[in-house]
């Protein structure tokens, strides 16, 4: 069987970067599935230029063990590597490359662990569900989770292998991403009293969004969800593009919302709207015109699976004996709530590595903890042969 390292080494050679193909790193993996005897389902994006890749290994009348990952990676544009971004280096007990750590060291784990276990009699299937575009936003995992909706058997249970060390997290925000579109009234810069600055009501939207920070922050009563336990309300783009001595009549302000288990967005997202309509009625003295419009242009929810669900014990079952048997969070978003909510599989995250190296230049992963997301693997291998879950 191909070793891991090697897999992950081919895996980091593709620039999956999520402006990119993925199609080269797919039929990849779904060539090294296909020499042992496994077929692989790709689901392609509209374009043809990216697709998902589902696979099963073992009996396919039962539901099973599914390991779920995102085969894109972020860029490195403006980012100073002293290593190749593209080709795996190894080194100081690390393997060094975009994506070694998210989250291609777990992809290949999880391939490697699909050939190792085409050689055993499952009892139990295990399953290989690989997306794109997860980097900007869980966009790509859509037609995935419509093919499990509709499947007669679903799989029990998920990893999806973000880093987390290799401890099981169970909770994680959701997010929803915003454009509000503000509308004056142009004019001549000299003139600007008799015209309406659009930047000056994305200005107060601003206001309204900070105040709705401090409400959320002051409200919150969790501890334990990770640095910062509460929903978040987060600005970070503003935009026109008209010349200076213009009075823009459109300023475009991009914002989102992080929101725990506990807080409902849409629900946020109207309480920001009312605030603005006395602000839009005031404006609209001056020039009719005046209105903010809001788009919500991607959402994702948290994910909030309960400590004493079955996959959590199970999955801490195949760790070290080392490890902690406390579950964890993590402050990112992944694919998980996904297969949570839309499906109803219980998920967990866990992986090897850590997203303090994640988006960095110079992305690490240990080796160390390679081999130990191997040994879980391995471990899970010998439960899916074991035992019917």
């Amino acid at each position: 069987m191909t070793p891991v390292r090697d897999i992950l080494a081919k895996l980091i050679a593709f620039d999956t970067t999520s402006r990119h193909s993925n199609l080269a790193l797919m039929h990849y993996i779904e060539s090294l599935l296909a020499e042992v005897g496994i077929v692989s389902t790709l689901i392609p994006d509209s374009t043809g230029t990216k697709a998902n890749l589902y696979a099963t290994v073992g009996p396919q009348d039962r539901g099973g063990v599914m390991l779920s990952g995102h085969t894109d990676v972020v860029p490195v544009d403006g980012q100073h590597w002293t290593v190749p971004a593209f080709t795996l280096t190894e080194s100081d007990n690390r393997y060094y490359g975009r994506g070694t750590t998210d989250m291609k060291g777990f992809v290949a784990c999880a391939v490697s662990a699909a050939l190792n276990a085409s050689q055993q009699t499952l009892k139990t299937p295990l399953h290989l569900g690989l997306s794109y575009d997860e980097e900007i936003g869980c966009v790509g995992v859509h037609s995935l989770i419509e093919l499990l909706q509709q499947a007669p058997v679903k799989p029990a249970l998920c990893i999806v292998g973000e880093p987390t060390s290799l401890s099981v997290a169970t909770k994680h925000k959701g997010k929803m991403s915003v454009l509000a579109r503000c509308y004056g009234k142009a004019g001549h810069s000299a003139l600007a009293p008799n015209a309406f600055n659009a930047i000056h009501l994305a200005c107060d939207l601003v206001a309204i969004l900070r105040t709705t920070q401090d409400v959320l922050r002051d409200a919150c009563t969790e501890t334990n969800l990770d640095a910062v336990p509460y929903t978040t309300v987060h600005v970070g783009r503003i935009h026109t593009d008209q010349a200076l001595n213009i009075v823009p009549s459109l300023c475009e302000v991009y914002f989102e919302i992080r929101h725990t288990a506990n807080d409902d967005p849409q629900a946020i997202l109207n309480n920001i709207q009312q605030h603005c309509q006395p602000l839009i009625d005031v404006a609209k003295q001056q020039a009719t015109e005046a209105a903010i419009e809001f788009d919500v242009w991607n959402a994702y929810p948290g994910l909030d699976t309960p400590a004493n669900a079955n996959v959590v014990s199970f999955v801490q079952s195949l760790l070290d004996e080392d490890t902690t048997t406390t579950t964890t969070s993590v402050a990112f978003g992944t694919e998980a709530g996904l297969f949570s909510e839309h499906v109803g599989i219980p998920t967990v995250v866990c992986g090897p590595g850590s997203m303090d190296q994640g988006h960095k230049p110079d992305e690490f992963v240990s080796i160390d903890q390679i081999k130990r997301c191997e040994s879980m693997m391995n471990r899970l291998i010998q439960r899916l042969a074991s035992t019917a879950l």
